[in-house]
């Protein structure tokens, strides 16, 4: 009843300001919605995508393809003019390195491209395998540090974006995670059986706060003991 009372207040309102004529027939006919208009390049750019550089490699090139399909998706740009829009975040040698790429194969040939080809293009150039190597490593030997479960997922999240290949099944992620859990909480979050990413991370997370939470109540308790006794 309230979403009915609401959608005839704003048709009312939208009818007295705009005339009838733009919005309804003489029946009552709401009349079709225009078009949406297709994203222009100061629409993409108003969602502010990242810019690269292509000076730090795979730590910077991660998050910016990222950040360009978020901003493709709620700016509607079409998929032809993905490349042409996510080229122009490129700086510095990024840039000379697009620019030359154009001029080899021409405009038009170099903005044909799809969004997915352009990003297995600029992975093959600025993923060094030396690189990629070391980020591997820290993956494979990350802890969480005494009780700090937030800072370890923040990490290994980082870290498994940069190293999809490590990781062909979720199953895969999941137990790597789940092996960098101290002893305090390890066999707990096992048992748990987590399915996904997310539900490790919660249990893991869940399950830390608690022992935290019994461990000061325990020296709470432990404290007014001690006061009392004579």
């Amino acid at each position: 009843m309230i979403d009915e009372g609401v959608t005839a207040v704003l048709v009312t309102r939208a009818t007295t300001q705009n005339g009838d004529d733009n919005h309804t027939s003489r029946t009552g006919v709401r009349r079709n919605e225009r078009a949406v208009r297709e994203c222009t390049y100061q629409d993409f750019m108003k969602c502010q995508p990242l810019f690269f550089r292509g000076t730090e490699g795979v730590v910077d090139l991660t998050p910016v393809c990222l950040r360009d399909e978020t901003v493709f998706r709620i700016s509607n740009c079409t998929v032809e003019n993905q490349v042409k829009f996510a080229t122009c975040t490129l700086m510095g040698i990024a840039l000379t390195w697009w620019n030359s790429h154009v001029r080899t194969v021409t405009n038009d040939v170099a903005y044909a491209m799809t969004w997915t080809d352009l990003k297995k293009k600029m992975t093959t150039k600025y993923y060094p395998r030396n690189e990629i190597k070391k980020i591997e490593a820290e993956l494979w030997n990350l802890k969480v540090k005494g009780t700090d479960v937030v800072a370890y997922n923040q990490r290994f999240q980082e870290l498994a974006l940069l190293c999809d290949r490590m990781f062909p099944e979720e199953a895969n992620k999941i137990k790597r995670y789940v092996g960098g859990m101290p002893d305090l909480i390890y066999s707990s979050v096992v048992a748990s059986k987590p399915k996904t990413m997310q539900e490790a991370i919660e249990m893991a997370t869940e399950l830390m706060d608690r022992r935290i939470n019994t461990f000061a109540e325990r020296q709470a308790e432990n404290k007014r003991k001690f006061e009392d006794t004579p």
